[in-house]
């Protein structure tokens, strides 16, 4: 075998066992500010958690989640995937309680991995197409999922939406079931939104910050939470590619998003209207395929600063 052969082979199983054995483990926290609040409005910090595919013995992780709550964010958003394992729910709501217990509100939306457990798939068909599930039995128990998270004090925004007022300002979020596997439902969404602003008795005086939340980032659901005049959009779904080649970036967002929005703050625009899209690489892959390379894993702190 020739020396390049060598350094070859040499060089990809360092990189296997980095991408294997440690850089899942390197848990990161990604920061952003954010220019989306009205003049004289006091910062906000929105703390994003997406993709954590928790197994329940992944206590590295559970523990890296509970120190969390020292950030003591102001808003808590969960962008989905967050079991990893049919029976991880306890695991997961025990790795959120110190950021709730101390006050922090907070909304969620599903991906799919709320429903469907993880089974071995080829990899490579994540190159071709995004891996929309079809005909699979959902096994997770989702409504014991969503009853856990909305009694730690979360709201569901599945298709729904809500208002709040966080240091003197106004936020009204909505957000979609997954695209993913089609459980979006704009229209209902919509007629949340309608009661939402029908209550308001004077809606121009009391003009919010609006935040847009979806699992998965496909084109046509940015396009309609930027309808509803999202100023802020949040996703997760893509892992950031999971696999990035340094100095090209990911080579998948496993939807039709970009792939070089597949990670990180960018913008989301048409002919009329833009909103900021963060799109978090997430913490965690699932346990059949569990590797991160150039892509650590990651959770999104996210700062709302004043407009310029």
């Amino acid at each position: 075998m020739s020396r390049v052969a060598r350094a070859a082979g040499t060089a990809a199983v360092g990189a296997l066992l980095w991408g294997t054995l440690v850089e899942p483990r390197l848990f990161t926290l990604r920061r952003h500010d954010v220019p989306v609040l009205p003049p004289r409005a006091a910062p906000i910090r929105v703390l994003q958690l997406s993709d954590l595919h928790l197994a329940p013995w992944q206590h590295r992780k559970i523990d890296w989640l509970r120190r969390l709550a020292e950030l003591r964010p102001d808003l808590l958003v969960l962008t989905g995937d967050l079991l990893g394992h049919t029976e991880a729910r306890t695991a997961l709501l025990r790795a959120l309680r110190p950021l709730v217990q101390s006050g922090v509100p907070g909304v969620f939306v599903h991906g799919s991995n709320d429903y469907y457990g993880p089974i071995p798939k080829n990899p490579l068909k994540y190159l071709r197409a995004p891996s929309r599930l079809a005909t699979r039995q959902p096994d997770i128990d989702n409504a014991a999922l969503t009853a856990g998270l909305t009694d730690l004090g979360l709201v569901n925004l599945n298709n729904a939406s809500t208002r709040m007022e966080l240091r003197g300002t106004a936020l009204e979020l909505f957000g979609l079931g997954d695209p993913h596997i089609r459980y979006d439902d704009p229209s209902r969404m919509r007629a949340s939104l309608g009661e939402l602003r029908a209550a308001d008795p004077q809606p121009e005086r009391n003009e919010p910050v609006r935040l847009g939340v979806v699992h998965a980032p496909y084109r046509a659901s940015l396009d309609v939470l930027l309808d509803e005049q999202a100023d802020l959009i949040l996703a997760g779904h893509t892992h950031g590619g999971q696999v990035r080649v340094p100095g090209l970036g990911a080579l998948t967002s496993n939807c039709d998003l970009p792939v070089r929005q597949a990670r990180g703050l960018s913008a989301w625009y048409d002919a009329e209207r833009a909103a900021y899209l963060n799109v978090s690489a997430g913490l965690g892959a699932s346990i059949f395929a569990p590797v991160r390379f150039a892509c650590r894993p990651e959770a999104s702190l996210l700062t709302l600063v004043r407009a310029a």
